[in-house]
Order: structure tokens, then C-alpha cells, then sequence
């Protein structure tokens, strides 16, 4: 061990890193974010091989210590990466000399090790939530979704977790396990811009610009959000709301169906469609108040990102998001829409208490940082590697 150990410190070791299942904005930015963050050499890796599909590998710059790779099947239909990952994935590490490997998605198959698997994915894990899904084959793609992760958790060396909240929920399904880090991802700097509160949304008559950020998904509940916007404005507010984030499915239906509902006239609630994260601060700096309803999250990076912009935030108590925000916003039941209109009235009303929460937020925004999460990252990798 000791010889292995010195053998580190003047080398380095060759990591390994899967990202063939990385699909999410989340998971593209943090691959981005730990890969841009100074030389891993300084934490002890001398080499990094990546496996992903070319649009992502496309979006990571080039490093004289980074080899990229996009095997054929990664362009394929999804069964065709599945066979990759399971079959061919453990020799191609083997051959690139790879001494470790980082599974960026606790969905993967490899049985390659050593090896550390990161989780990211709590749908299958939230209690109540896979109920929303009926009998379907979207709970049924969850329940063997969450199998599939217990055993990748399992058998891994290593686990990472988002958040303590995800660690403690899915080890309650997998079990405990051995070697867990919580390393949570971090915000781009474009925005940290500084921000003041807008706190002329003191005054009733003044038009009061509202901002949710995410895909129409069940777990989001943004038609419950729509009628909370409609009761305030029954209230004698001038309040408006932006919906951004597109979306489809039976959510998207309830979502419409609402405004149907709330402002057939189209008068207040606007949708807009996906938007790249570096279009994203552009809405944010028009708003008064952000609003983050979902009730299963990983890691929520839209709230940290609002966090980051110095707004007052109006957020949902499920999940991790109070581990999160802690007290840099108002928290509401996010299936009551009197709960989520009653907190936002409060920060129309209380500039002393919007200029504490945003500023609060802003701060305790600034502990996420890609740097800190690359350091966590490279420096738990070669841990884990000494240990096995």
C-alpha cells in the first residue's frame, strides 16, 4: 500500500469517467464544471479518459490530460448503448489503462471496478412520488430504474451523493453503504452578477414579475402554481407569471388546462419553451420572485442558479431544497395553492424580509463552486482508489 501510495504522489492515476447516460442539463454542466476546473494532477490524477457521445464530448474543451472517446454505439438507439456499457465499456477502460472509473449515472450496467458511481436520480427513490405515474410503463421504467441503481450503488467502491437528503433517502433503499462523499455541484459564474432585491413590489398597483424555471413534469406542479398566481391576483395584486421550460405529457395537459381555467385570456401566465442555461440569466434578471414548486429533486441546480442571482425565492418544503436553501427563502406546501400564494404575499409585503432572503440566498450561494466540486471529486477518486 505504501509503495502503491508513492507510487500516486509521483504519477498520478489514470481515471476513467462514463458519461454515455449523461442527457440532463444538470449532468452536461457538472461534466463541464469538474473537467474546466484547474489540473486534476495537483489532486493526484495524472490522465482522464472520457467516454460520452459527440455533441457532449463536444461541449468539454480540449486538456492535455483529457482523452476523449465516442464509441459508434453511443450514437445508437438506447439498447445498443446499454450493450456497449455491459459488454465492450470494461475492456476499453482496461486498454486506455484507466486504474479507476467514475459512473456519472447510478443507471449504469458496467461491472467494471474499482469503481465510484454517482446518484442523480431521485424519482424512483421519493416516497409518493412513482404513485403519480398510475399503473404505466413510466412506473414501471422507475421501479426497475431504482433496482438497476441499488445494485450500481452496491456494487460500487464508492458512492457520490448530490445532497445528504438524497444519501439518507436512497440508502434507505439500497442500504447502507461504505464509502459515501457528498459532493454537490456548482453555479456558473455568469450568474453571480450582483443583484439588489426589487423592492418596489411593495406597492398593489405595480405589475410583480414571477419566474419558474422547469420542464412540466407531475413532480413539478406548475398548474398549482398557475392557481396560486390566480388568487392574488383575485387579491387585487398585479402579478404576472413566466413559465419557463416547455414540456409534454399528461403535467404539460394539467398545466394547460389550468391556464384554460385561470387566464383564458392569456393575460398573466406565459410559457416559454427550453432555454439554454446561458439564456437563463436573462430571465432571471427580469424578475421579482422566483418560484421553485418541484417535491423530488437530486440537486434543484435552477434554485441554486436564482440563489446565485440574489432573488427573493418562494420554495417548495419537500425534498432537499431546505437543505439547500436553508434560510434564504419562504418555504410552501407545494400541492396547496393557498400555501404557495400565502408565502408569496408575504414577500410582496415584507420588503424587510424579501432583502433578508435574497440576500441570504446569494450568500449561501457562493459555497457553489465548480472548483470546490472538482477538488471534492478528483480528491475522493484517488481515495477511493487507495483504499481498494
Amino acid at each position: 500500500m505504501e509503495k502503491k501510495v508513492e507510487r500516486i504522489k509521483k504519477e498520478g492515476v489514470v481515471v476513467g469517467i462514463d458519461a454515455s447516460r449523461n442527457r440532463s442539463g444538470g449532468a452536461k454542466s457538472h461534466l463541464v464544471g469538474i473537467l474546466t476546473q484547474d489540473d486534476p494532477f495537483k489532486y493526484g490524477v495524472r490522465e482522464v479518459h472520457l467516454w460520452s457521445y459527440q455533441s457532449l464530448l463536444n461541449l468539454v474543451p480540449d486538456q492535455p490530460w483529457l482523452v476523449k472517446h465516442n464509441p459508434k454505439e453511443l450514437e445508437k438507439p438506447l439498447y445498443q448503448q446499454l450493450y456497449w456499457q455491459c459488454f465492450r465499456l470494461p475492456s476499453e477502460i482496461i486498454k486506455a489503462g484507466c486504474e479507476i472509473i467514475l459512473n456519472t449515472d447510478a443507471g449504469t450496467i458496467s461491472r467494471f471496478r474499482p469503481s465510484i458511481t454517482m446518484s442523480r436520480d431521485m424519482l424512483s427513490y421519493e416516497p409518493g412520488e412513482i404513485e403519480r405515474f398510475g399503473f404505466s410503463r413510466a412506473r414501471l421504467r422507475l421501479i426497475l430504474l431504482r433496482y438497476i441503481q441499488n445494485n450500481a450503488l452496491r456494487r460500487a467502491n464508492g458512492a457520490v451523493f448530490l445532497t445528504r437528503y438524497a444519501s439518507e433517502v436512497i440508502q434507505r433503499s439500497c442500504g447502507p453503504l461504505s464509502r459515501v462523499a457528498h459532493i454537490p455541484h456548482g453555479v456558473s459564474e455568469k450568474f453571480k452578477a450582483s443583484k439588489t432585491p426589487k423592492l418596489r413590489i411593495v406597492e398593489k398597483s405595480q405589475p410583480i414579475e414571477c419566474l419558474y424555471i422547469s420542464n412540466a413534469a407531475l413532480y413539478k406542479h406548475q398548474w398549482i402554481v398557475v392557481k396560486a398566481i390566480a388568487v392574488l391576483r383575485d387579491r387585487g395584486y398585479n402579478i404576472r407569471l413566466t413559465l419557463v421550460g416547455g414540456g409534454s405529457g399528461k403535467a404539460k395537459k394539467l398545466l394547460d388546462n389550468q391556464i384554460e381555467i385561470s387566464d383564458p385570456n392569456n393575460s398573466f401566465v406565459v410559457q416559454r419553451p427550453f432555454v439554454p442555461q446561458n439564456k437563463l440569466p436573462d430571465y432571471l434578471e427580469k424578475a421579482d420572485i422566483f418560484i421553485f414548486a418541484s417535491s423530488c429533486e437530486n440537486m434543484p441546480n435552477t434554485l441554486i442558479e436564482a440563489m446565485a442571482m440574489g432573488l427573493p425565492i418562494a420554495c417548495s418544503n419537500r425534498g432537499p431544497m431546505p437543505e439547500v436553501l436553508e434560510g434564504g427563502g419562504v418555504y410552501f406546501d407545494p400541492e396547496n395553492s393557498i400555501s404557495i400564494a400565502k408565502k408569496i404575499e408575504m414577500i410582496i409585503n415584507d420588503p424587510e424580509l424579501c432583502q433578508r432572503i435574497a440576500s441570504k440566498a446569494k450568500q449561501i450561494s457562493n459555497q457553489y463552486t465548480w472548483s470546490r466540486c472538482a477538488e471534492e471529486t478528483w480528491k475522493y477518486i484517488v481515495e477511493i482508489y487507495n483504499s481498494v
